[in-house]
């Protein structure tokens, strides 16, 4: 079995993390930088002191008699020379040809060869490391000075120096570590805070959490959490009114058509069957009706939510709309034509809604706007430009008996009617509803009018006009 993955570490130790890591890793090269620097000079002041002494011992070297060389000090007058209280100092002094002239004879010269100016180097005697100098000479005679000395202060001293410069840093950084790690505590708070108000909310609960306004990183999630939660709020609302309107409106169709069936069923005669039957087949048209509406005004609340608007050509919608309605409008009697589709005209819109207008605006024409004359029964689809205000208006016009002043307002609220539709005893009032909110959604002004003639009547939109070039959005 495969082990569970560790748990992921906490906003709050990954951001100290992240800033106590590099900070530290900063500081620990910063100061050991210095340190090497501080011992660098040290060094160098050390090792100029031994040269120093170098120089002394070299001094009190004498030529004697005979191509000689002496040195000019007693053994008492060196230990006085070459004296430290703390470090223990040893010298000798080597002839040109490597014979020792006066000092430690253990104390050897380097073996790479002449010596062109004063070295320093690490050496080893008895068993003891030294830091040691070396002069060469030329006058009187050339010689070699070695002066070497143990380092016992000079070391502790580098560690007290190491020391000095690593434990305020780190005592420094542990101080700022624990300064962050409550700052950052104090920041994050409105997170965790946030994060505890959304998983104990209640999952029927869509009012807006509170929200921080401290930083503004915080305010904008929260704010975009209680976006999210007033669109699915708005969903759940549209969900619940969509089948509360379903139980409602189909309750009477459906047990119109049972008790039609019912009826049929008692009767023998088979007129009173078929009679029976057509009833049933236009209660089920006007079910069926009701239904699409239904499922339009869910379209609605799901376009304004998720369908993005594109850029479309009016013209091409209207003349695949007509084709879809063409064979109804025929069995009607009905004469369905359009105007201003000679030339391209482009909206910004979505293409279900745009459809969803021009369906229902038919369809409402087709069921109220036909008058008793046959001659006179024309529908009308039109596309007008208005140039001053760069808008495409859209209409839809019939020859019927039209609606009063008193009803438009009502009209394009859910389930009201007009007069044709009272008299007739169909629909149930959602189409001009349906229309009014996918204009809403569409971004279009919807007006209810008369025809050109001053009869029936005019539904129209105003889009504004897109460019007849350029990319769909």
């Amino acid at each position: 079995m495969n082990a569970a993955p560790p748990a992921p570490w906490s906003l709050r130790s990954r951001l100290l993390l992240h800033v106590i890591v590099p900070l530290a890793v900063t500081w620990l090269l910063g100061t050991l930088l210095a340190f090497g620097v501080a011992r660098y000079f040290t060094q160098h002041a050390f090792d100029r002191a031994l040269l120093d002494d170098a120089y002394a011992v070299a001094r009190h070297v004498h030529a004697v008699d005979g191509g000689g060389l002496t040195l000019g000090l007693t053994p008492a007058e060196f230990g006085t020379l070459l004296f430290d209280q703390n470090e223990s100092i040893y010298f000798a002094v080597y002839a040109q040809d490597g014979r020792l002239l006066a000092g430690h004879p253990s104390l050897k010269l380097p073996q790479d060869g002449a010596l062109a100016s004063p070295r320093f180097s690490e050496v080893m005697f008895q068993n003891r490391a030294l830091r040691a100098a070396v002069l060469a000479r030329q006058l009187p005679l050339p010689f070699t000075v070695v002066v070497a000395q143990t380092t016992n202060i000079q070391d502790l001293l580098f560690q007290r120096l190491f020391f000095i410069s690593l434990a305020p840093q780190a005592f420094l950084l542990i101080c700022l570590a624990l300064w962050l790690r409550r700052v950052i505590q104090e920041e994050v708070q409105p997170l965790m805070d946030l994060e505890q108000a959304v998983a104990q909310r209640d999952a029927r609960d869509f009012t807006p959490v509170q929200v921080s306004r401290r930083t503004r990183d915080v305010q904008r999630l929260g704010e975009s959490i209680n976006a999210l939660l007033l669109r699915i709020g708005h969903s759940v609302r549209a969900q619940k009114e969509f089948a509360g309107n379903v139980a409602h409106e189909l309750r009477t169709p459906l047990a119109g058509v049972r008790a039609l069936a019912e009826y049929a069923l008692s009767q023998s005669d088979p007129r009173i069957w078929q009679e029976q039957l057509r009833s049933i087949a236009q209660s089920q048209e006007r079910a069926s009706h009701l239904i699409d509406q239904l499922l339009a005004l869910a379209l609605a609340e799901e376009a304004e939510q998720a369908l993005l608007p594109q850029r479309l050509a009016l013209d091409e919608v209207v003349r695949d709309t007509l084709m879809r309605q063409l064979h109804r409008a025929d069995a009607l009697g009905v004469d369905l034509g359009a105007r201003g589709l000679d030339a391209p005209v482009f909206v910004l819109a979505q293409r279900p809604l745009l459809e969803g207008v021009l369906d229902n605006l038919i369809d409402n024409a087709l069921r109220y706007g036909l008058p008793d004359d046959p001659r006179e029964r024309n529908v009308t689809v039109e596309i007008a430009r208005d140039p001053q205000t760069a808008q495409v208006v859209l209409s839809v016009l019939d020859k019927g008996p039209g609606i009063t002043e008193a009803q438009r307002s009502r009209i394009l609220s859910r389930w009201g009617q007009g007069s044709a539709g009272e008299a007739l005893k169909q629909g149930a009032g959602l189409g001009l509803a349906i229309v009014s909110e996918y204009a809403r959604i569409l971004g279009a002004t919807l007006t209810l009018g008369t025809g050109d003639d001053g009869r029936g009547l005019k539904v129209s939109l105003a889009f504004a006009e897109q460019s007849s070039v350029g990319p769909s959005l």
